[in-house]
Formats: structure tokens, sequence, C-alpha cells
């Protein structure tokens, strides 16, 4: 939920509370309505009136009151805003995941003010008192802190009811529990059924880069090359090509396999000319700007203003859209909002040849923008592609100057292309915001009406409608079921409901003057309580349910993946039953690692390992493990680097000075690779790929817009196989582990089992030796331990003989530093 400017937390007990207890599960919470509660905008209205062009009427001043759901230091719901009114009645309703040690469950009723919220007061309902299960309801008086009741009357009417995870049946069988699955409840877009996927890793997968992997139908698996599909879709589409993204270069080179394929800009404004329409979303990085004359670049170096100009006389429609917190948001949640956060999604959506002289939608969707440093392959080279594959694609923006002898940033990603029904719900995130950023005064506009430039596909004869019978093969062994996931809220796109009583018949939540879809974090969380087995993540950030830490606990990171797979582990180990979680995130977050914003992610993401190897640890003790296990044999997290010995002597060539970081890693002949994707798979049949990562930022959907897909072929699943999955799913994390490790082992089919975990962390420990040793040695994979000591008790600490990064320097368990923290979370 949100933490933004008003939604600061209380602590306000009840007489007679017992201690905290774990709550994980659901929340069942009706709130119904308060009466009497006190004016408290006497004062504020006063100020109010002065900044508005009509005042209100004395008769009318009076509170806005709301209501958010607090669960320790978290704000896990909210109600609406009802406007002037001392007796509102809400009558809504909410079904939240909770997995939070509490006293009490919270119910704080605030007034809305110009500049933030002001409290009112709390009712507060003891955790032990819902621990049994029982339906909690009645009228409460609201208390202030001090315990007075706020004023004569004062009451709230409301009921709560928690339900264990060991109660939610859904989450007993496994992700994908049946063919009846109705896929992840309480989303906006429903589950799609039929069609293709296609898994991609990196922009591009030479042929026999990767061993060969045989499928359970004796198939090879078919590795497939991401930026060559997208080259050829859309020189294939007769109809339209919209494309959504952080960032998008005119420049860019998707095909470098020796022809003489022209660069994406040139190639969208060839297809525009043959009638397609062409249409590009991208983010306004409010840093890059015109001032005085002179063109700012950016800090982001997206060149949004550079790709705007690049189109500017062509039917090609670009929109540069910023983030918009809203017009009824405070002033300073604005700015914020503007300045802080971005559009991330990343999709291509094109008409594609459906056979009969019809046509379909195909979308790609993933993590992989069409710009500058994306294009890799599995080798991830550091010097040896600069003067040919990424000879105008030079990318490596840690160092301070640009030296293009190197190391380049290898870059590593997750990408999928949808050919089914799904693929109608990305184009409908597409037009959704298309329709709010077009309308939005803030918007860059090239033509007069971008309300004109959709296609209507409804209209158009020869495009197949999602419900179309040539995806309805349910007896196809290939066949995939898809559903599309998001992190967006009213202020970016047209389409969610006027009124927030309606927010949720369409599985939104509420937030302050807005309306949310947090689905994205709703699929990681349903795929981690059903997992039966293991859990494979890649994520370019992996922090979260600061609630739990040892400190810090108010910061506002709440979102639940990383206690839900904590919690998951030690439901295991108190079933005896074994699991694993293999996590691989960056070396460090992209940019100066010494660098105050990295610094406080990497001391962020050091509390939250501490988080989770705290509560595993715990379950091991308590069921008298810790002798026989460590949690390390449950949760590893993982980096990715490489080390390529010179192909001859002293290419790097020039002086190396020892204070220049370039020059120590030329020198050394290393570098990291850097993680960018944001994907994980579950006991090898779902597998959720998309452009959001495990922070606030991206999960929260007030912040950074995201869009994700989470999918899985029924023919491929525990329930129906009874045994281990052998589909594309299971062919795309062994591929991913090939790249990775450099080999395929045995243990790697049984990725749960101790046996595997053990060998892999081993791998990752010999590699990171050889990573950090004097001597440079080619590397034959590039898993590293992530580079922290984790002891038999779970305590987290630096490595003896390197708590720095090599050749850059910066605390590799970060640094607590003065800094805005939404920027970090």
């Amino acid at each position: 939920m949100s933490h933004g400017d008003d939604e600061s937390t209380v602590e306000v007990l009840p007489h007679g509370a017992g201690p905290a207890v774990l709550l994980h599960g659901s929340l069942d919470i009706w709130i119904h309505e308060a009466r009497n509660l006190p004016n408290k905008d006497i004062l504020s209205k006063t100020m109010g009136d002065l900044l508005r062009k009509k005042p209100k009427s004395s008769e009318a001043m009076t509170s806005d009151p709301y209501v958010t759901v607090q669960v320790a230091s978290a704000v896990v719901a909210r109600t609406f805003v009802i406007p002037d009114d001392e007796n509102p009645a809400w009558a809504q309703h909410f079904l939240v995941p909770v997995a939070h040690e509490a006293a009490a469950v919270q119910f704080v009723v605030k007034d809305s003010d110009v500049v933030g919220a002001e409290l009112i007061g709390v009712v507060a309902v003891p955790a032990d008192q819902l621990e049994a299960g029982d339906r909690v309801e009645g009228v409460y008086p609201v208390l202030e802190p001090s315990g007075k009741q706020c004023a004569p009357g004062a009451v709230l009417k409301l009921a709560v009811q928690y339900v264990p995870v060991k109660r939610l049946t859904m989450y007993h069988h496994g992700v994908t529990p049946g063919p009846d699955f109705p896929g992840v409840p309480n989303t906006y877009f429903p589950l799609r059924r039929g069609g293709r996927v296609t898994l991609y890793q990196d922009a591009h997968a030479p042929e026999g880069c990767l061993p060969e992997i045989r499928l359970g139908d004796g198939a090879g698996y078919r590795h497939g090359q991401c930026w060559r599909d997208v080259y050829d879709a859309v020189s294939s589409a007769r109809r339209l090509i919209y494309i959504t993204g952080w960032s998008l270069f005119h420049t860019i080179h998707l095909r470098r396999d020796g022809g003489d394929e022209r660069p994406l800009g040139d190639l969208l404004k060839r297809k525009s000319q043959e009638g397609v329409r062409v249409l590009l979303l991208v983010w306004d990085d409010p840093t890059s700007r015109n001032v005085l004359g002179f063109q700012m670049e950016g800090y982001m170096g997206t060149r949004d203003e550079e790709t705007r100009r690049f189109f500017k006389h062509s039917s090609v429609q670009i929109l540069l859209c910023p983030r918009s917190a809203g017009k009824r948001h405070s002033w300073v949640k604005q700015q914020e909002t503007g300045t802080i956060f971005t559009h991330h999604q990343k999709t291509v959506i094109v008409d594609a040849d459906a056979g009969n002289h019809r046509r379909k939608i195909v979308a790609f969707v993933g993590g992989l923008d069409l710009c500058g440093g994306r294009y890799d392959t599995p080798r991830h080279a550091l010097f040896r592609t600069i003067q040919t594959l990424h000879k105008e694609d030079y990318y490596n923006p840690n160092f301070a100057v640009v030296d293009a002898r190197g190391p380049r940033e290898p870059w590593h990603d997750l990408h999928s292309k949808i050919d089914g029904p799904a693929a109608y719900d990305v184009l409908k995130n597409f037009e959704e915001r298309w329709l709010k950023a077009s309308k939005r005064s803030g918007a860059k506009k090239l033509t007069k009406s971008h309300n004109d430039s959709l296609l209507w596909i409804e209209k158009i004869a020869d495009i197949v409608a999602i419900d179309d019978e040539i995806y309805s093969n349910d007896n196809d062994p290939e066949r995939w079921d898809v559903q599309i996931f998001r992190s967006i809220d009213s202020n970016s796109v047209k389409g969610f409901p006027k009124d927030p009583r309606e927010a949720t018949s369409k599985n939104l939540v509420c937030g302050k003057n807005v309306l949310i879809d947090m689905s994205v974090q709703t699929a990681y969380v349903n795929a981690i309580r059903a997992a039966q087995h293991f859990i494979y993540i890649e994520n370019q950030y992996f922090l979260g349910s600061s609630f739990q830490w040892d400190a810090h606990k108010d910061v506002g990171a709440n979102n639940l993946i990383p206690i839900e797979i904590a919690l998951k582990i030690a439901n295991k180990i108190y079933a005896n039953e074994r699991f694993s979680a293999y996590i691989v995130i960056p070396m460090w977050p992209e940019g100066n690692p010494t660098g105050t914003p990295t610094q406080r992610i990497l001391y962020w993401q050091k509390k939250t390992m501490e988080m989770m190897y705290a509560i595993i640890y715990r379950a091991l003790k308590e069921v008298g493990l810790d002798g026989q296990y460590e949690p390390q044999d449950y949760l590893n997290f993982f980096c990715l680097g490489n080390r390529e010995a010179e192909d001859t002597p002293s290419t790097s060539g020039g002086p190396v000075s020892a204070g220049n970081p370039q020059d120590q890693a030329r020198k050394n002949r290393r570098f990291m690779v850097y993680v960018h994707s944001k994907g994980m798979i579950v006991d090898d049949e779902y597998v959720i790929i998309g452009s959001a990562n495990i922070n606030q930022r991206s999960m929260e959907g007030t912040r950074d817009t995201e869009i994700a897909m989470g999918a899985y072929q029924p023919q491929h699943t525990w329930a129906n196989t009874l045994s281990a999955p052998r589909g594309q799913i299971f062919g795309y994390r062994m591929s991913l582990w090939a790249e990775h490790i450099g080999a395929l082992e045995e243990s790697f089919t049984h990725p749960e089992s101790l046996e595997c975990v053990r060998q892999v962390r081993h791998t990752g420990e010999r590699n990171w030796e050889q990573f950090v040793s004097s001597e440079v040695t080619e590397m034959q994979g590039h898993l590293l331990k992530y580079p922290v000591s984790v002891d038999r008790k779970g305590i987290v600490k630096p490595l003896p003989e390197c708590s720095t990064f090599p050749d850059l320097g910066g605390n590799i368990c970060g640094s607590f530093m003065n800094i805005q923290e939404n920027l970090t979370i």
C-alpha cells in the first residue's frame, strides 16, 4: 500500500493487548461506517479556502475522513476519502494478504487535508483475538493516542477475520493445481487460455552457444533469439506497431549478424510510410530539458528528447509521457512522483499473420528496453566484442568517464513473446495508457489529436478476436495459459472507474485520490505461497518486508515478497520437507558503487537478507535441526561476473592508475554481468517475466508503472504429470543455469534437493575465488556466490577478506547514508 505523504503510521495498542503474533495469510476486512467524528477542518479548511477559487460554505466545512488499516508498521489497506462528512459510510470490503508480526490490527481514521492528513483516532483489534480465526465485528470507539475517545460518541463499525495460510487450500496443491485453475485471483486481467509463449534469455542467443537440453517428450529446448524476433515481427507488421519503453534509441540495431538491417528508427519510419500505425509511448525524463538553448542529456541517459526530435517530421507518433501523480494530490506528492518515479513498462505490440488471410495480435513483454547497452549474448564479453558487436554500442555507466577501451558492462535480461489471447490484454494496457497520456497537457504532442491515433481493432475485420477459435485447442500439448499483471494507477491509465466504490469489482485498490492495480505483487505472493519445491528468481533489485527488519521498520519498503519466501521455507522446515530458493541479483545496482544512493540500496538489501535468514534459522532451531542444517541449505543469493584472459598480450594499452577504477578493472580483466532480469520460476511449472523489480518502486503501483506476464503449460504441471514437469519452463530454467554455470549437472534437474543447493553454492564460491584472484584466468561460468558471509545462525556480515567491491570499491553490505528514502526503496 501507499506510503506517501499522508501515510505515516501510528501505534495505539489496545488495553490489555497480548504479545505480537505472526499473521500469515489473509485479512478479510469490512469497513462499514463511522459516526460522530470530530470536525478537524476548521483551521485547515481556512487555509484551504485561501487556495481555492471558490471557498466552501461554512456549513459544509468539516472533516474529510478516510481509514487506513495498519499491521505492524505497514499500511495494508485504505478506504476512499469522503469529503465533509462526520458520519461517513464507506461499506468497503478488502481481502488483504499479510505476513506480519503484530500485536494488533489498527484501523486509523484520518482527515484528508490540503497539505496531507491529520489523525482523528484509532480502533485497535488485538492480534491474539484474531489468531483463532473467528470473525471479529462490532462498533468500536475511535480513540486518540492517549486512549481518550476522540469525540463524544465517535465510533467505527467494522468486521475483520484472519485466515491463516494453512487454511487457504488454494495454496496447498501447487501453483497450477489442475485443469480448472482459474488463474491468480483478485487481478484486473483474467487468465487467458491458449496460444504460444516464447521465453528469452538475453537480447540474442546465437546458435550453438548453449548446450542442448532435452525436454520430457524427447524434443530439444529451442533457445529464443529476442531482438531478432522483435525485428522480424516489426518488419512483418501490416496494421500496427505499438511500443512502450522506459527508453528507446532510434539508432539501435536489433540484428547484428552480418546483414544490412537498418536501425530501429529507420525501420519504424519505413513501416509508418507503408501505412502501419506506429505509436511510441516513452517515459519523459524530467532531467532531459532544453535550458537556455542548451539541450541537457538527462541524468538517466534515456535520450527521450533525441528520439522525439528524430521522429518529429515523420508519420511515427511519439508521446513523451511524464510520470504524474495527478492534480488531486498534494504539491509535494506531485513533485516527488514526477521527479523520482518513472514509466517502466517494456512492451512491443504488433499484428502478425494468423493464416487464412487474417491477422492476430502478438506482444513482447519483459525487462529489455530497445536502447543502448542492452544487446548481449550468454557469453557476456567484456572486451572481445568492443570493436564488433558493440562497436557503436559501448556501455558502462559505472565509471565517471567513458573510456571505450573497456571493460563494457555485460547485460543479462529476461523477456517473452505472447502469441495468444493474453496479447490483447497487453494491447489494452497500451490503449489505456495512450488515452491518458494524450489527454494530459504535460505530454509532448506531435499531432493535433492523439485520441484518433489508436486503431480500434474490433472494427478491423481481418484481425481475429480475443476469443477466436484459433486459440481453443485444449488438447494441444504445447498450449500455454497466460495472465497479465500490472503495477499502475489511475493517474497513468484511462478506464478505471470514476467512483472508488466500484474499485473492488475491477480488483483495484484504493489509494489517496487514486485507484491502483497492484496485481504484479499479487501474482508473486500467490506463486510463492503455492510453491511446493523451489523458487528461482532473477531480479535487478531484491529488498522489501521492512516491517520485519531489525531496524528501520517504518521505512516503507513493505512489499511482501522477501518475507513470503522466508516463511515458505520455514513452513517447509516445520513440515520436514525440502525446499530451496535461489536468488540472482546484480553485484551492485548500476552506477558508482561508492555513491550514496547505491550504498543505501545495498544497506536495505542486507537488511532484507538478514530478516530472511533470521526466520529460517529460527525455524531450524525450533525443530532441532540447526546442528544438521544451516540457512544456506535452503536460501542462497548469487550475482554474475566475468573475467576474460587477453587474447594477445598488452591489448589493454596505456598506463594503469591505482586510483582509477576503470584502469583497475581493465588491468584485472573483470567486471560484473549486470542482472537486469525481472523474473521468477516456481517448481518448473510457472514463470513470471516482466518489467517489475522486487522493491517498493515496482510493487506499490503508485510509483513506477510496470507490466508482467505469468504463464504455464497445462500439460506440463505437477498436477498433470504427477512428477517433475519437463516442459518449456523446465527447459528455460536449465538453459539459464547452463548460461550462468557453464555446464549442466544431473542434480540441476532436482533443484529442491540438498545436493543441488550445495553443488550450486560451491560452484558460486569457487567462481568468486577465481573472480577476485590476482591471477587472470578465463571463466567457464558467470555465477558467483553473492559476496557476503552467512554463518550457521543466519548472521550476514562482510567477507573477512573482501568487504568492498573489487576494483571499484564501495561497501558490499552498504552504508546507511542520508538520502530521500523513496529514491532507494
